[in-house]
């Protein structure tokens, strides 16, 4: 299999896999048990001990399946192919991304522990570390990541901290973080520190997807996924993944088993047989979109700022050339465009409000929708609708436009999209 390129390993995978043998079948079964027939009394208590047990390798040896929530196997041919596109050594599934997230994180904090977020996160990201961290006794440091003496300076300050969290391009303001520079930061810290105490970092790569960028690559500890997005890809089904390395998935699998955010077989089979086979060739032609109409909303006089990494104009595009790099190693820099209205910033939000209004009621190719990554070009106001739990103050803080729009190109037919933006543009 290593001999093959990753888009022809995520069309056919391991016909024969540790989980579930289908040779015969072209395309995956799905699973539909929730219990499995045990054989004995002692294969039930076999199975109990194998699993989340670390001397286990479920990857190599055929597990015994107990129950849906502990293990089975539709889910776990797709962690074996979500490890492998990342490059990372073990996947555990969830039932959303931000139960990925809260998994991820959930297995390196505890009561007393420090995580530092870059300052742009997802609004539900923020929500959890702003809401609900407090209640356990966790601290949540915002910074600016992209200022790495600043993150020196706060790991060195506190040892308290086990983790440092961002996404990159970011949510939805497309900032990047210098992965490498943000990893030698730690590890300098790590150097000082017990091997049970050491800083692990985690990054978002849900707007990049492993096929235009793999943070492991960069020293990134885990990569938390929203499998809704763009490897899920035509927006039916939800889901989160969690990529890493093989000392963390008992833990992971012992957080999915007890609070119990597990991706039911139904929604894991779609990304296995769909999702992941054509996410190569979605990325390229939603690239080549994403390309055409940031250039082209750069250039209209009624847009005052577009942000997108394919942009020599973007404050970060040497970066994003460094860092943001398919399997074959060709600049890839997404899939979504930022943007905002001329005006001042009351003026720039109405005329962005209007704008979505007309492609809402007008545009058969740009749907006013929230989410990202699918089949289907989506806008929406993330000031109002994904931030919204973001008070004023702080989007302005995290470099949140009052006024930005967020576009996320689909599958359409790229003259189409222009089209519908353009006439919506002569309406506002």
């Amino acid at each position: 299999m290593s001999d093959y390129h990753l888009q022809s390993r995520l069309i056919h995978g391991p016909m024969v896999s540790p989980h579930w043998d289908y040779q015969e079948h072209i395309v995956p079964p799905i699973s539909a048990s929730t219990a499995y027939r045990l054989k004995s009394a002692a294969r039930g208590a076999e199975g109990f001990r194998e699993f989340a047990n670390p001397e286990f390798n479920r990857h190599q040896q055929h597990p015994i399946y107990i129950y849906d929530r502990l293990d089975e196997p539709s889910r776990s041919m797709l962690e074996d192919n979500l490890a492998d596109a990342e490059g990372g050594e073990r996947c555990v599934a969830f039932a959303t991304g931000m139960a990925a997230i809260s998994a991820a994180l959930g297995v390196l904090l505890k009561t007393g522990d420090t995580v530092v977020s870059h300052k742009t996160v997802y609004g539900c990201t923020y929500s959890l570390f702003h809401n609900w961290y407090p209640r356990l006794g966790i601290d949540v440091v915002f910074a600016d990541l992209r200022d790495v003496d600043g993150l020196r300076r706060i790991l060195a300050e506190n040892p308290r901290v086990m983790a440092v969290y961002g996404e990159s391009p970011c949510n939805p303001n497309l900032e990047l973080l210098d992965l490498a520079a943000v990893c030698a930061a730690v590890d300098e810290v790590n150097q000082g520190r017990a091997p049970r105490r050491r800083v692990f970092t985690v990054i978002d790569n849900t707007f990049a997807t492993p096929v235009c960028q793999r943070p492991l690559e960069h020293g990134v500890d885990l990569v938390v996924h929203s499998l809704t997005k763009n490897i899920g890809g035509f927006g039916t089904d939800m889901g989160g993944a969690v990529i890493g390395p093989a000392l963390l998935e008992p833990d992971l699998l012992l957080y999915r088993k007890d609070f119990g955010g597990v991706l039911a077989p139904k929604a894991a089979w779609p990304p296995l047989v769909y999702g992941l086979p054509t996410l190569a060739l979605r990325a390229r032609q939603q690239q080549e979109s994403a390309q055409a109409v940031a250039e082209f909303l750069e250039g209209h006089p009624k847009v005052a700022r577009v942000v997108y990494p394919g942009l020599p104009s973007h404050p970060q595009h040497e970066l994003a050339r460094r860092q943001m790099r398919d399997p074959d190693g060709a600049f890839a820099p997404g899939t979504l465009v930022y943007f905002v209205m001329e005006g001042d910033p009351a003026r720039a939000r109405e005329r962005g409000a209007r704008l979505m209004d007309l492609l809402a009621s007008e545009a058969l190719t740009v749907t006013l929708a929230v989410s990202l990554g699918q089949v289907r070009t989506l806008v929406e106001h993330p000031g109002s609708m994904t931030h919204a739990t973001v008070p004023p103050e702080e989007q302005l803080a995290a470099g949140i436009d009052p006024g930005g729009i967020r576009l996320s190109l689909g599958l359409e037919r790229t003259e189409d999209i222009l089209r519908d933006l353009e006439s919506a543009l002569d309406g506002v």
